[in-house]
């Protein structure tokens, strides 16, 4: 009977045994952050962002808590402007899984129509995002946060603790960390403040990647290259949808493409792919030289974009 290493191209199988203990120990790391926050704060949740990293912390939740359901409920974040592939996963999936989901909107800056074109992404992610995940964590109540952040992703994410202190406003002063001397956590907090703790703190892409596949666990779909309608605009092979608004001189033409990462659909490139199955992307990824995030636009707005919204409370 074959195992799902027999599928693997001969470079990416080398690659898999070699990480395999690897990622024994990240995992055994996780499972040990999930329930020691469990056990040290009266009320947390799991920031859902319906992405690849998300969905390696709901199933090494399971495992920590395993027979027992997921002991904290789900937080995602709705902008409105999220693909619909993503939405339909994230609806399904959860409910597959059992998992309490919470989705929280601020439907008062949708209504006013808040939007990157009106506002500018900058600012229409502080209205959508931060103002929205820090008014969901304050009605939930809810003293520690998980989230699915890596210190290779994005340099001021290199700069987190895996228990990142917030003020009583939901902000991060990165000059005034607690040290973690021998995973020693301090979770410590007066009235009013909370804890983001990031159990994947020490994962890479790769690992990421080589997990989803040892595990099978299922992902939305667009992470597979598949010929999708698609404007190349600023260099950027953005996805048409629902949401996109195209300028006068734009065509859609259908291109061959998939999602390294999953953001809002006006925000979010595509790269061109031909790696439609987990190993051909695990094979793929090993010769990548780009940044994971170099398709964001959020992340590019002005130096130091995504620590400044860090700091504001994003994330």
């Amino acid at each position: 009977m074959s195992t799902p290493v027999d599928t693997l191209p001969d470079s990416v199988r080398e690659v898999y045994h070699e990480r395999l203990n690897h990622l024994q120990a990240l995992e055994a790391e996780s499972l040990y952050i999930f329930r020691e926050a469990v056990a040290e704060f009266a009320k947390p949740v799991m920031l859902y962002s319906i992405g690849k990293d998300s969905s390696v912390m709901l199933r090494l939740a399971q495992k920590a808590f395993f027979p027992g359901k997921i002991p904290f409920p789900l937080l995602h974040v709705d902008t409105s402007y999220k693909f619909t592939e993503m939405i339909e996963f994230r609806d399904k999936y959860t409910k597959e899984i059992g998992a309490e989901l919470i989705v929280h909107r601020n439907e008062e800056a949708i209504a006013d129509g808040a939007s990157p074109w009106k506002l500018g992404t900058q600012n229409c992610c502080g209205a959508l995002k931060t103002r929205s995940l820090l008014d969901g964590l304050a009605e939930g109540g809810f003293d520690a946060a998980f989230g699915g952040a890596r210190r290779d992703e994005e340099k001021s994410r290199a700069k987190e603790r895996v228990y990142s202190f917030r003020d009583g406003a939901g902000q991060w002063d990165p000059k005034n960390q607690r040290p973690e001397l021998w995973s020693l956590y301090n979770s410590r907090l007066r009235k009013g403040e909370s804890i983001r703790v990031f159990p994947l703190s020490n994962w890479t892409e790769l690992d990421i990647w080589l997990y989803l596949y040892s595990e099978q666990i299922p992902i939305v779909p667009m992470y597979f290259a598949q010929e999708r309608d698609v404007v190349v605009r600023g260099g950027t092979l953005t996805i048409v949808d629902h949401t996109t608004r195209l300028l006068p001189h734009e065509t859609v033409e259908k291109r061959m493409v998939r999602m390294r990462s999953l953001g809002c659909s006006p925000c979010t490139g595509a790269i061109a792919s031909e790696a439609d199955t987990l190993p051909k992307i695990i094979e793929e990824l090993i010769t990548f030289r780009r940044s994971e995030r170099e398709n964001r636009a959020i992340d590019h707005d002005e130096e130091g974009s995504m620590e400044t919204k860090k700091r504001e409370g994003y994330f």
